[in-house]
């Protein structure tokens, strides 16, 4: 690769968010020396030169050679190059494939004994066929254990009896390594995922419960990380761009607000890029175009139905335990109350259950109920009076031209998850933070204003509609603190047939 090609695609892994990247020195083309204007001959290069460009923004990669790299002089002295890529700013090794386990352990120890103490993964492939499997050993010249070669020779006729013995095999290494003390196991798939799924699954290890509500990043610097506010749920790359320079990430509680350090999300791709696709597809996937408000609603309840994948603000698909409230978000949705944001709570519930549960095992996790939407301006007023007669319940409300209403504190956060294990203090691991959610608004509204909106032709009723939206609604967020004795949806559904005649003679 050239210096332009180089440079072109780290940006491009920078621009849509990619942190996790493998450095690899690679092989010159077939029949040709490697084109390379910058110099970078060994995979220690290529780290220095992300190094000196990138600083940590990346998360480096390097592969490792059990059975030494063929271009070697001695397994010391591939051993040494390897401290060399470590210390130049490697952050985890992935090894070679291998067939024995035991050529894996010998290389970690003699790692670790360099001083080394990234991770070291080991690199598994499930033996897919008995020509591929040849091919590989013979370009990686691999050593396979006696009875491995013995018992594939036996089947090398039948394609389906090798490949499942594959991935028999396969199981019994990765089980072994993971007794042992392996943390992580990356896959070669050869363009073939069958095996690995299928590897994977008897496995097991897809069937972990969470460590928490939301997922954790495999960035070593938020190793540690455990509480956030709940706004960016559904779009978690966004709040990890916000925080990202972060020194130090919120665990256990969430403590003094940190929303004056939230970083800006200027860098932050556009739809266009974040989802790959282009203005028409994303028109294809929100709508060609939209006449009345009321048509927004109606994508947001395709996207709880499962027909839409994503949504402006959502990055992810639709929560499981939304279920439990789906209907109810749909007459939201149909009101002029267009969700943002939910969860149902919940009481008690152990932490293995499969919707609701997160955390270690024999603990019991707890939810307030939570619903964060956009409401006309007309509501607004009728909204307020209704939720004060309520004294359980808590509330925020802003506009884009940031008109505040609210009935908590300043700097107020309010717990609206947690969970109880055994051995452990109370884990809080999603909050609603005053301040935050002011912030999360202003980026809500930023996005129909300034991206949404960029997918249509200028001057259209389409965009009319979508700027209608961006100017006269507010984004509010209600919890319900009695999660034992009250029931947001009541008092929500309530106000809806309150006011119904107003909302079904809005628009027309």
């Amino acid at each position: 690769m050239t210096k332009k090609q180089i440079d072109h695609a780290l940006d491009k892994c920078k621009e849509y968010g990619v942190k996790n990247i493998l450095a690899l020195r690679g092989d010159p083309p077939p029949g040709g020396e490697p084109v390379n204007d910058c110099h970078l001959e060994y995979g220690v290069d290529l780290i220095n030169y992300i190094k000196e460009n990138y600083g940590d923004y990346f998360c480096i990669g390097v592969a490792g050679y059990p059975e030494t790299h063929l271009d070697a002089t001695s397994p010391e002295d591939d051993l040494k190059h390897m401290k060399e890529k470590i210390d130049a700013g490697a952050d985890i090794i992935i090894t070679q494939l291998f067939f024995d386990n035991e050529v894996f352990f010998d290389y970690e120890k003699k790692l670790i004994e360099m001083g080394i103490t990234c991770p070291i993964i080991p690199g598994m492939l499930p033996i897919q066929s008995y020509q591929g499997f040849a091919r590989m050993i013979s370009l990686c010249q691999t050593k396979v254990p006696k009875n491995v070669s013995e018992e594939l020779e036996e089947l090398k006729h039948d394609d389906q009896k090798v490949r499942e013995y594959g991935v028999e095999l396969c199981v019994k290494m990765c089980r072994e390594l993971i007794d042992r003390g392996t943390k992580f196991l990356h896959f070669y798939t050869i363009n073939l995922e069958k095996s690995v799924v299928d590897t994977v699954l008897k496995l097991g290890i897809m069937n972990k419960q969470k460590e928490l509500p939301w997922t954790k990043p495999s960035y070593k610097d938020r190793e540690t990380e455990s509480v956030r506010p709940i706004f960016w749920a559904n779009k978690p790359k966004s709040y990890i761009a916000r925080t990202a320079e972060w020194d130090e990430y919120p665990n256990g509680r969430w403590g003094v607000s940190r929303s004056p350090a939230f970083g800006d999300i200027g860098d932050y791709p556009s739809m266009s890029k974040l989802y790959k696709k282009s203005k028409k597809q994303l028109q294809k996937l929100w709508g060609e175009s939209y006449e009345q408000e009321r048509e927004v609603g109606n994508l947001i309840i395709s996207y709880i139905n499962g027909k839409t994948k994503r949504l402006p603000w959502c990055e992810e698909k639709i929560q499981e335990e939304t279920s439990k409230i789906s209907e109810y978000i749909e007459k939201l949705n149909q009101s002029y109350l267009f969700t943002v944001n939910s969860q149902p709570k919940c009481n008690s519930v152990p932490s293995s259950d499969p919707i609701f549960g997160w955390g270690p095992d024999n603990g019991y996790v707890y939810q307030k109920e939570y619903i964060e939407f956009l409401i006309p301006k007309f509501l607004v007023e009728p909204l307020k009076a209704n939720l004060d007669q309520y004294k359980t319940i808590s509330y925020q409300g802003v506009n884009a031209a940031k008109d505040e209403f609210s009935n908590v504190a300043n700097n107020s956060v309010n717990a609206v998850t947690w969970g109880v294990f055994p051995g452990c203090e109370v884990t809080q691991p999603t909050v609603v933070d005053h301040t935050a959610f002011y912030l999360w608004a202003e980026e809500l509204f930023n996005s129909i204003r300034d991206d949404w909106t960029t997918i249509y032709e200028k001057e259209t009723r389409t965009i009319e509609v979508l700027e209608g939206i961006h100017d006269n609604y507010y984004l509010v967020n209600i919890v319900e603190n009695d999660f034992v004795n009250r029931d947001l949806q009541e008092v929500m559904e309530t106000f809806i047939n309150d006011h119904s005649e107003a909302i079904e003679s809005y628009e027309k």
